[in-house]
């Protein structure tokens, strides 16, 4: 039997195959931990509608664990109540059930390679160049993200941010 988890990760398309052969452009979506965590615990709308039906919703393992790691604190601090955590989990959980998730081991080369907007911390270097592993053209990759050096060297290096 599959395993569906490994199916998740394979490296998804910006192009599909239309009835008749040709092929449709496909945006995909790199979501990056910032903007999750904001979606998350701030339920900020404009990260919401960012992320439309129709896209291709990517993402790292490294968004994951940052948000879940968002979660705790929140709750720890008393920044969020015992039921907002888990509303936030079930949530996490959603987002990661309708991702392509990319493994980061690959990525990992790339960022000791310098960014055109520098100096970036490691951890945003491994988001920019995990999205870089979807070996699509920039143009058809947009990055969603709140952190201003994820954001200037996302657009530094040709890619649409949200």
């Amino acid at each position: 039997m599959a395993n569906p988890r490994a199916a998740r990760r394979r490296t998804p398309s910006a192009t599909a195959n239309r009835p008749g052969g040709s092929a449709a452009v496909i945006q995909l979506i790199y979501v990056e931990s910032s903007a999750l965590v904001a979606a998350l615990l701030e339920h900020d709308a404009s990260v919401i509608k960012r992320l439309p039906a129709g896209t291709r919703r990517v993402t790292s393992p490294l968004t994951l664990s940052e948000a879940g790691r968002a979660i705790i604190r929140g709750r720890t601090t008393g920044r969020l109540t015992a039921e907002s955590e888990k509303a936030a989990v079930r949530a996490l959980r959603t987002f990661e059930r309708r991702c392509f998730v990319l493994e980061v081991n690959q990525a990992l080369d790339r960022v000791r390679r310098s960014f055109p907007a520098e100096p970036i911390r490691t951890l945003d270097a491994i988001h920019l160049a995990t999205a870089e592993l979807l070996g699509e053209p920039p143009q058809l990759v947009t990055i969603v993200t709140r952190d201003e050096r994820v954001r200037a060297n996302a657009l530094a290096l040709g890619y649409a941010i949200e």
